[in-house]
């Protein structure tokens, strides 16, 4: 069935054949949805067994397996995290970027996969630029897909590793998760909500788990059928009111490459959403803040919050590397059962 492109991005909806038609390959992680709780308590306990264990130990978990990292959009955090993550665990990586390999004159991503899975590749970790990506380079390889952000898709990745950030700080790191986890918990995300992945991912997980989540931002970066896919996720338009309630305010970057078209008044922006120390100290004054990175300081927030103590960025991205970890591992296990 052929992609049906909007905005010159795979609909992922339009790309998937009927459900019932799909044999998902063991390991991948696509969506978030991928996953049960039990897996998420899975991934949470591995997790911190991983980090926590020897290195020299750890390197014998995957010793010489062979991972690809294909990525067509720039990475620092995930794709950084997830090299170390694969090398901590003694894999082998390779990593492929648009700028350095066939992909620059003209290869397709079916061509590109079938290529890795010759080399050898076992598992491949997939950032690509139109969503639904990973579902066609699963189905044509047939090899475990680690979704590392596919367009305006997921980022299911960074929605865990955002998870565990949470729980070291309002659950006492608990590892074994259910319905009610975070029950009482508000978070607010707030910023260019419609072109996240990492929002759509979080906003996926975090109500299973018992939260309250507050969607925030102008209707151009947020749309009123945002908040429709769960009873546990609402629209606040004003930035005060909604950090306020919140314990976690999880804060996004303008994503300036997807904003052709839209007429958008950075300093109106600012003056509404932008999270300041006098805001932070005003609303929410012992509440965490998170942000996926990049983050563009004197934008969605300023340096003195973003370097300041109730900052937990640094952290989010060491929970990264343990994150990873566990999902690289979980990839190759399963899909060599």
């Amino acid at each position: 069935m052929p992609a049906i492109k909007t905005n010159n991005r795979l609909n992922v909806d339009a790309f998937r054949p009927p459900v019932e038609a799909i044999v998902r390959v063991p390991g991948s992680v696509i969506s978030i949805k991928d996953l049960t709780l039990d897996d998420v308590s899975q991934l949470l306990t591995r997790a911190t067994f991983l980090e926590e264990e020897d290195p020299l130990a750890r390197a014998h978990h995957l010793a010489k397996r062979r991972v690809a990292l294909l990525f067509y959009e720039s990475s620092t955090r995930t794709r950084t995290s997830f090299e170390l993550a694969a090398k901590s665990l003694g894999a082998d990586t390779a990593l492929i970027s648009s700028l350095s390999s066939s992909i620059e004159k003209g290869e397709s991503l079916k061509d590109t996969g079938i290529t890795l899975k010759a080399l050898g590749a076992e598992a491949i970790i997939l950032r690509h630029l139109s969503s639904g990506a990973p579902y066609l380079l699963e189905q044509v390889t047939g090899l475990p897909v680690l979704n590392a952000g596919d367009g305006m898709h997921e980022h299911p990745s960074q929605a865990l590793l955002d998870l565990r950030t949470m729980l070291a700080h309002l659950a006492g790191g608990v590892t074994t998760v259910n319905d009610q986890t975070l029950a009482g918990v508000t978070i607010t995300i707030a910023g260019d909500i419609f072109h996240s992945r990492v929002a759509r991912s979080n906003m996926l997980l975090l109500p299973r788990l018992g939260a309250q989540v507050i969607l925030c931002g102008p209707n151009g970066l947020l749309p009123e059928m945002a908040a429709a896919s769960s009873p546990n996720l609402r629209i606040e338009r004003d930035f005060e009111a909604a950090i306020a309630q919140s314990q976690v305010i999880m804060m996004l970057r303008i994503q300036a490459e997807r904003l052709a078209g839209l007429q958008l008044d950075l300093e109106q922006y600012k003056e509404r959403y932008q999270l300041t120390s006098q805001r932070l100290a005003h609303s929410a004054p012992k509440a965490i803040v998170l942000h996926p990175g990049p983050i563009i300081r004197g934008l969605e927030l300023t340096s003195r919050v973003a370097d300041g103590p109730q900052s937990l960025i640094a952290e989010q991205v060491r929970h990264g590397v343990a994150i990873r970890m566990a999902l690289v591992e979980r990839a190759l296990e399963k899909g060599r059962a």
